[in-house]
Formats: C-alpha cells, structure tokens, sequence
C-alpha cells in the first residue's frame, strides 16, 4: 500500500549552510500531520531529536511514520569515505533504535559543494564531470557506506541524484547505477530533480524501476530552468526563483507516473518534497496543494 510522506525541506530545513531561519521541527510535523501526511524524513542532523527515545515518543505523538534520512558525502574524494560511514552509522542507529529499521539512508553527494556544479545546475555538460578514475572512486565510496549500514543494522540505503552535485544529468546516474550492486544500492528516483538535470522522469521510472526503492515527487519549472541558462543563475537561485514549483504546475507528468507505480504494484513511500529556502514562501500553503493533488491522481 502506497503511503504519502512528505520532508522537512519543503519547509525550507535543508542540509546547507544557508541564511534564513526554517521553522522548528515541531510546528512542521504538525503541519505535516494537519495537511494530511503519513510519514516524513528526519531531515539534515539535528533538525529533529537525536536521542532515540525522544524521536519516537514525537513521531508517535504526531502520529507519523519515519520513512529515511538524508546523508551527504563528498564521494568523489576518498578521504571523505570513512567520515561518510560513521554519519551513515550513526543516523542509521538513532532511526533504528527509534523503532524504525524499515527507514532508509538517503546517500547523496555534497551537493553545493563544489562551484562549478553549483553554478551550473539545470545546464551540466560532460567535461563538468567525473572521470573514469573518479567515478570509481566514487561508486566504491557509495558502496562502501551502503555495506555498512546493511551489514551492522540490517537497513537499505538508496541513493539520491540531485542537481548541483556530481550525479545529476541522466548520464550521470548511469554511470552510478552501472558501477554499483542492485542487491546492496538502490534509488532514490526525485522526479524533480532529474527533469531539472535534463531528463524524463518517466522514462527513468520505468528504465531503473527494479532498482527504484523509494520515491520522491517533486515538479519542475522549464521556464524558470530556461532563465537559469538564460540568466546564469546558479542552483539557490533556481531553488529561490521556485525551479521546483507545486505539484502539477510543472512539466513533469505525473498521471503517467502514478500509472506506472500502480500496474508495477509499488508499495513504498512517496515523498513530497518541494524544495524552498528557510523563511522562503508558504510551506503549509504548497503541503495542501500538493497533498490534493496526489489525491486526485488517486493516492
């Protein structure tokens, strides 16, 4: 049975060091819960509690579910590896003893780490990526935090490809998901941004769809990715100029997606993440919308 989660960055809580306040983690799981969510993500470290007992005696007195957590790693340097498996560890464990194993460890790169990717988000060409040396490196550092967290807690860790980092263009993530084990690594597919990155959602979907572990709606904007070229703006400027607008007001299609998901019997999570800078817009506003849309395509 499909359920419908939703994340702490669509309220403007993200992994970055950025100016602005986002809400505290309390106000957003109420409104989580009173826009008609399921579940959420534990967001970047510290957002939520980081005592086991505390986080589940919240989820249970908001009435939601735990579904995985996002973790960062500069992949493409290996120095950066062992320091990637002890986050990975160590968020694995609180969402463990917190009561649930089911969660997932969400890898991605640093994303807005690295200037030239942050520059040239939503407009990415081969020579601003990897090498055949780096790639390795980067696949074996993906494997190595995705074994580990299997190994000692028995838990599934997907990878995300998201746009200002080193997998975010279709040939990107092929290159990823050729370099790593189907059994070890799955998918996190975001609809957002990989159209952002140049691609068709749907045609991911059913392309990766036996690696595709976990789900993440979120809609892109081609015109305010065509000022990006245009305009040169980097990757927080789209985020800021709302690249990543409500669901059904982009171009991604979702009706065929959602199609796809029920003749394949999907039974995960689906994440609803709209993107936003703290303080940026009406998180609570953008919730409802998009939950009623995800309801009239029948979840």
């Amino acid at each position: 049975m499909i359920q419908i989660a939703n994340a702490p960055c669509s309220w403007g809580a993200l992994e970055f060091e950025l100016e602005g306040k986002a809400l505290g983690y309390q106000q957003v799981l109420s409104e989580m819960v009173e826009t008609g969510y399921a579940g959420t993500e534990l967001g970047d470290w510290g957002f939520m509690p980081t005592d086991p007992t505390l986080l589940k005696n919240l989820l249970r007195e908001k009435n939601l579910k735990l579904v995985g957590a996002f973790v960062p790693v500069a992949f493409a340097n290996p120095d950066a590896h062992d320091a990637g498996v002890e986050q990975a560890l160590k968020t694995a464990k609180l969402m463990f003893e917190a009561g649930y194993p089911g969660a997932f460890i969400i890898l991605a790169d640093n994303n807005g780490s690295v200037e030239e990717r942050v520059k040239n988000a939503g407009k990415i060409t081969p020579e601003m990526g990897l090498t055949e040396n780096q790639w390795k490196v980067f696949a074996t550092g993906v494997e190595k935090v995705a074994k580990a967290v299997k190994d000692i807690f028995g838990m599934r860790t997907v990878f995300h490809h998201h746009c200002a980092g080193y997998v975010e263009t279709p040939w990107e993530l092929d290159s990823l998901m050729n370099l790593t084990d189907p059994e070890l690594l799955g998918l996190c597919l975001d609809m957002g941004h990989y159209a952002f990155g140049g691609g068709d959602p749907v045609h991911a979907l059913k392309k990766y769809y036996s690696r595709i572990w976990h789900v993440h709606f979120k809609d892109y904007d081609p015109a305010v990715g065509e000022d990006a070229v245009q305009k040169e703006y980097d990757y927080f400027k789209a985020v800021e100029k709302a690249v990543f607008c409500e669901l059904g007001k982009g171009n991604v299609d979702f009706k065929t997606i959602v199609n796809i998901l029920k003749e394949k019997e999907y039974d995960g999570w689906i994440v609803v993440e709209q993107d936003v800078l703290p303080g940026m817009g009406s998180p609570k506003k953008c919730a409802v919308w998009n939950r009623q849309f995800i309801q009239l395509l029948g979840f």
